[in-house]
């Protein structure tokens, strides 16, 4: 689908106010995207924290909307206060997007939200990219992030999902082979588990932080 910008639909404000913003020394869609949030003693963690678990608590679907209907930043950024305040309804949404794999970098961030959701239904979403696009292994998108998630999720829900991806010379170890051949790393569910894992207990730690 094409990219709208939201001042196009009366949201202007929608980029500055919640993507652009800065609660460190950099704008929020570069913190959310990076591994400096993960650190410990990180020293803007509890402002960033703070700010990100307000404007997921008070941002309208219709501005979610309008983000998700731009760039990668605007996406990126709608898929972890989706996640953040676990918004079920934009479950469809967002397995639309990461099927479609419009833009780069914002795939994560939708693998993310779907693992804070934490359904049967998140799972399926994430089995059916993966049935998708593990066999493309001319392709590095978000193969790494979706099976991370799965992971998570079926340790969460005691489901075996990911089972037949991960089986030894399946699906998972076909396409690493051929991402490798491309110049890419050679990932390994539990790193891809891991990272999951610690983006999702990352943000239930900022629970504790609401008011």
């Amino acid at each position: 689908m094409p990219s709208q910008h939201p001042q196009a639909i009366g949201y202007g404000h929608v980029v500055e106010r919640y993507v652009t913003r800065k609660d460190s020394d950099h704008p929020r869609y570069l913190d959310l995207g990076s591994a400096r949030i993960l650190r410990p003693g990180w020293p803007h963690a509890e402002r960033f924290a703070r700010q990100v678990i307000e404007d997921a608590a008070t941002i309208t679907d219709a501005e979610l909307e309008a983000l998700l209907a731009y760039e990668w930043r605007s996406r990126l950024t709608a898929a972890w206060l989706i996640g953040v305040d676990r918004r079920a309804s934009f479950r469809e949404r967002l397995g639309d997007l990461l099927l479609a794999s419009e833009v780069c970098y914002s795939g994560s961030a939708y693998c993310f939200a779907l693992a804070r959701l934490g359904t049967h239904a998140d799972a399926e979403i994430l089995t059916a990219y993966l049935d998708h696009y593990l066999p493309r292994t001319d392709l590095h998108y978000d193969q790494p992030a979706a099976l991370g998630a799965l992971l998570h999720l079926d340790a969460r829900l005691g489901t075996h999902h990911a089972d037949r991806f991960t089986k030894p010379d399946g699906s998972w170890d076909h396409w690493v082979e051929g991402v490798v051949r491309l110049g890419y790393p050679g990932y390994t569910p539990a790193e891809q588990r891991r990272w999951t894992d610690l983006r999702c207990d990352f943000a239930n730690g900022w629970t504790g932080l609401r008011r």
